[in-house]
């Protein structure tokens, strides 16, 4: 038995490559976005306000990045998990400090391995999937 792992680790550099890729997709779109990502503890490594972005999207972006790093769900599936079972339906939201149940965080994998979050929120929640999404492409 070893007592050590290793384990990959998102770079400052991707995270950076995953943010500028964001804001292209966004740009695009006419809508002003908060863009997140952060490490595999839920540590941010990058971010980007866009002008004219609301303030709240600052904290909702982190909050989703940070959900879907540390469960390794996108956050758009909580719903699903929680919907038919009400004490998670309760709980989870209430509960459960920084969590988002709704879409625009998607966890960044290497290897079989969570990196990584990466958080989106200025529009709608299908929006930011998207937003996420083309982030993501960027380093794929």
């Amino acid at each position: 038995m070893t007592a050590v792992r290793t384990v990959p680790a998102l770079t400052n550099r991707a995270a950076r490559t995953i943010i500028e890729a964001a804001i292209t997709a966004a740009q695009q779109t006419g809508q002003c976005f908060s863009i997140a990502v952060v490490d595999a503890a839920g540590h941010l490594n990058a971010f980007a306000r866009m002008d004219g972005a609301p303030h709240i999207t600052v904290q909702v972006a982190t909050d989703k990045a940070y959900t879907a790093a540390g469960f390794g769900m996108a956050t758009d599936a909580w719903h699903e998990f929680i919907k038919d079972d009400a004490p998670l339906a309760m709980g989870v939201p209430a509960q459960i400090d920084r969590i988002v149940t709704f879409g625009g965080g998607i966890p960044i994998t290497s290897g079989g391995h969570i990196i990584g979050g990466i958080g989106v929120c200025g529009g709608h929640w299908s929006d930011d999937i998207k937003i996420a999404e083309a982030g993501l492409a960027a380093i794929a």
